[in-house]
């Protein structure tokens, strides 16, 4: 019984993780990189598709990404997509590739963006607190069903709260990497 508990807490955090992974990749620094533009949605004949959907996009250099729509009529769409999106991008076209440099980052918007981050890693951490509190219920309930013994429920409570430890560690030791870089100039 416990050790299902724990098991299902393990992957709940794991995919928290993931998640938070997923948001940060999502903060720009300085640099070019594809995921940045993975929440941008594009008008495809009518629905809303996201922007890997529609076109390649690649690494041109550290600070270009670019785009290269499947179909040539997406080209407008796409740039249009990229402009309006909170990103602060500015698309240029050359025939069928769009080009999206990345502008170099001031002092402040630095900070904003680790904010931002700090922020991300809060919601993280609550949601792996709230996994805690979800298995620790989980064995008040064996308890008081009689599944388990009083002293295999406080030893259960104590190996989530290891297991609690642990994935919070991770959580700030990525937000202290993304940070250091996001602060690196």
């Amino acid at each position: 019984m416990i050790e299902e508990v724990q098991k299902k807490a393990v992957e709940r955090m794991k995919k928290t993780i993931e998640a938070f992974k997923h948001e940060l990749a999502k903060i720009r620094t300085g640099r070019a990189h594809p995921s940045l533009l993975d929440h941008i949605s594009v008008s495809y004949y009518g629905n809303e598709v996201p922007l890997s959907q529609t076109a390649n996009i690649t690494i041109e250099d550290a600070r270009t990404l670019a785009v290269t729509p499947w179909e040539r009529n997406m080209v407008g769409a796409i740039e249009k997509a990229i402009m309006t999106s909170d990103l602060g991008l500015n698309p240029n076209t050359a025939g069928t590739v769009i080009r999206v440099p990345m502008p170099p980052l001031t002092e402040q918007r630095r900070r904003d963006l680790v904010k931002v981050a700090r922020h991300e890693a809060e919601d993280a951490r609550v949601a792996i607190r709230n996994i805690r509190r979800d298995a620790n219920t989980d064995l008040k309930n064996a308890l008081k069903d009689k599944l388990i013994p009083e002293d295999q429920e406080r030893k259960g409570q104590e190996q989530v709260q290891k297991l609690t430890d642990q994935y919070v560690k991770e959580i700030d030791s990525l937000l202290e990497a993304k940070e250091s870089d996001m602060l690196a100039i």
